[in-house]
């Protein structure tokens, strides 16, 4: 038997069945050729996708869920729960807000209601680092050549050049050689 608790409330219903899931974005590199290249661009937050049954006797199981869904914190924010239930920590996820909606569907012949939703992860580990790296400094770019109304530089400088980047030096070293006529 599946449980599953958000901030020690249980969510409450029959045959759960929870579904977990990775999402590892990747772009393709290989244009229009047959290389299997690709670019890693990041994970995304896990997600938990959950089906339930709540009884139409039930009914204050179906509010308390809808309770919890529409829950908000300061500032109007979804409301982050702490998650127990093995799935969720078998994938390392800790703590979660309601994603994707909630919908409950009638099932006549059963008498309830087939209830989905997910939760999706949040501060997952990815982006725990992600917030402790370092930020990349801004850098001001520059074009060869001299700035539109006199002898300074783009810097405002009479005389300085701007210092180039890795790739706009070798740039320039390219264009020096072929200006040269070599």
């Amino acid at each position: 038997m599946t449980s599953l608790l958000l901030d020690g409330l249980p969510v409450r219903g029959q045959n759960m069945k929870i579904t977990a899931n990775l999402r590892i974005e990747s772009d393709d590199l290989s244009g229009q050729t047959s290389n299997s290249e690709a670019a890693h661009k990041g994970f995304k937050p896990k997600t938990l996708a959950v089906t339930l049954t709540i009884r139409y006797s039930d009914k204050s199981f179906l509010r308390d869920l809808m309770r919890q869904a529409e829950a908000t914190e300061g500032g109007g924010q979804r409301k982050t729960y702490r998650i127990v239930n093995d799935t969720a920590d078998g994938f390392g996820v800790r703590q979660v807000q309601f994603s994707d909606g909630v919908s409950a569907r009638e099932d006549d012949s059963l008498f309830c209601w087939r209830v989905q939703f997910t939760l999706s992860e949040k501060l997952s580990n990815p982006e725990r680092v992600e917030k402790r790296r370092p930020a990349n400094a801004a850098t001001a770019q520059g074009a060869p050549g001299q700035a539109v109304g006199g002898g300074t530089s783009a810097a405002g400088e009479p005389g300085s050049t701007p210092e180039l980047s890795g790739f706009e030096s070798t740039l320039k070293r390219v264009d020096d050689w072929l200006g040269s006529g070599q």
